[in-house]
């Protein structure tokens, strides 16, 4: 019955939304990949922001009630079906009554399963497609037969786009640029990769003049000219992609290059995506705890290692979920990972005794040691892992927190988080209806 409920709710949404894209026209620009797609749309809205009317994406809300949320302008009714009507009634009265109206949407297309993509294309119509990355073992491959179907299901939202739409690829992963054969729509690429018609280089961290560290800066190759990009806050290569997805739009769209970059140095970027956070006794966190896969979490890990600290860098890695088959593995190649990037592991939950496994293995050909046991601590509920941070933590220490959505790892960062008042802005999941679970 619930199920059935569902499908009648998203399949009102869809209509009232596609009528209320034929009465307002706005410009579409649809994001996918594996990896990145909310920072992507987060970057792409600073840019757009600047000089138009834009509305993307709420939280994450990419499914097929998460897109008509973000069409419509109404908040998830989740259990709820008077807020539910309540949000039907709300798209009825868009489309019958004149409103102001968004002239962009930036909306994420996310799948969860086979079809999904193609549902979603099969009505939505885009002026603008951004793909970002894949990865060697992508996130919810377990309810595909195999990588390349899930890789052909991504592909599908080039479907999307209008005749004289563009498309933007990540040009450093190959998957996602052979996807510029499936269209004769005008393609641009970003990534670090020569021949990117947005070029990135020379990628480092930044730090402030008492040797804290603030952000990002790298450079950007566009037309003759190099120009140097900063942002603030947070840390990682797909804060990097996100941004150069968003100057190859600004490309596209012929807008002022410079006044793009400049958007993007303090941009607003969600919570739970490597962001630095100000943690207890004079620490901090990287929080990149709104989700998790074997491809992001090593980047996480290598970035924990670029970072300079005068304290102990550690990891709190959960489980990566949806994995299937390659649950296992995954799991072990993160603690390899972790082996070399931090002197202080701690894993939570079943799957992530892997990741223990993986950091503790020896190679006695190459002479290399697995890591101390001393140095790697298990818990089975991330609340559990919180607790005992509470006290573990000292001044100078450098600690990442990640974990799939399911593992709830945002309980580990408020454990230790400093400006608790303030957690409902700087955590993810803080809504009541998340924080009913347990």
């Amino acid at each position: 019955m619930k199920n059935i409920f569902k499908k009648a709710i998203a399949y009102i949404l869809r209509i009232e939304s596609q009528l209320v894209i034929s009465k307002y026209k706005p410009r579409i620009i649809a994001i996918t990949g594996s990896i990145g797609k909310t920072s992507t749309k987060d970057a792409v809205y600073a840019v757009i922001s600047k000089s138009a009317y834009v509305r993307k994406s709420d939280k994450s809300y990419n499914s097929e009630i998460g897109l008509p949320l973000t069409i419509l302008g109404i908040p998830n009714g989740w259990n709820n079906p008077f807020r539910w009507l309540l949000n039907i009634l709300k798209g009825l009265w868009l489309y019958i009554y004149p409103h102001k109206y968004p002239a962009w949407l930036v909306l994420e297309a996310g799948i969860g399963k086979e079809g999904d993509m193609r549902r979603t294309a099969s009505w939505l119509k885009a002026d603008v497609v951004i793909i970002t990355a894949i990865g060697e073992t992508p996130a919810h491959i377990e309810f595909f037969p195999s990588r390349k179907s899930l890789i052909e299901e991504k592909s599908s939202l080039i479907k999307t786009l209008k005749k004289d739409g563009l498309l933007i690829l990540n040009a450093d992963d190959d998957d996602v640029l052979e996807m510029k054969t499936k269209t004769k729509n005008i393609t641009l690429t970003f990534g670090f990769k020569e021949g990117s018609n947005v070029l990135a280089s020379a990628d480092s961290i930044s730090y402030d003049e008492n040797g804290i560290p603030k952000g990002v800066i790298f450079r950007v190759d566009e037309g003759g000219d190099s120009l140097p990009v900063v942002i603030e806050g947070v840390f990682g290569r797909n804060h990097i992609y996100a941004s150069l997805a968003s100057l190859a739009l600004a490309l596209g769209l012929k807008f002022n290059m410079i006044n793009a970059i400049e958007s993007l140095k303090n941009y607003d970027v969600a919570p739970g995506r490597m962001r630095l956070l100000g943690g207890l006794h004079d620490t901090m966190i990287i929080d990149d705890t709104y989700n998790s896969s074997p491809f992001a979490c090593e980047a996480g890990l290598k970035t924990l290692g670029q970072v300079k600290c005068s304290g102990r860098k550690i990891a709190v890695l959960g489980d990566m979920l949806e994995l299937g088959k390659h649950t296992e593995e995954a799991h072990k190649n993160v603690g390899r990972a972790a082996k070399e990037n931090c002197d202080v592991l701690i894993v939570v939950g079943p799957r992530a005794q892997a990741i223990k496994e993986g950091a503790m293995e020896v190679y006695p050909a190459s002479g290399g040691a697995g890591m101390n046991p001393g140095s790697i601590f298990e818990f089975l509920k991330s609340s559990e892992a919180g607790k005992f941070m509470e006290t573990f933590v000292q001044k100078g220490d450098l600690v990442l927190v990640k974990g799939s959505q399911g593992m709830r790892m945002e309980r580990v960062v408020e454990a230790i988080l400093f400006d608790k008042e303030n957690k409902n802005k700087l955590l993810v999941r803080q809504d009541e209806e998340w924080l009913k679970k347990k």
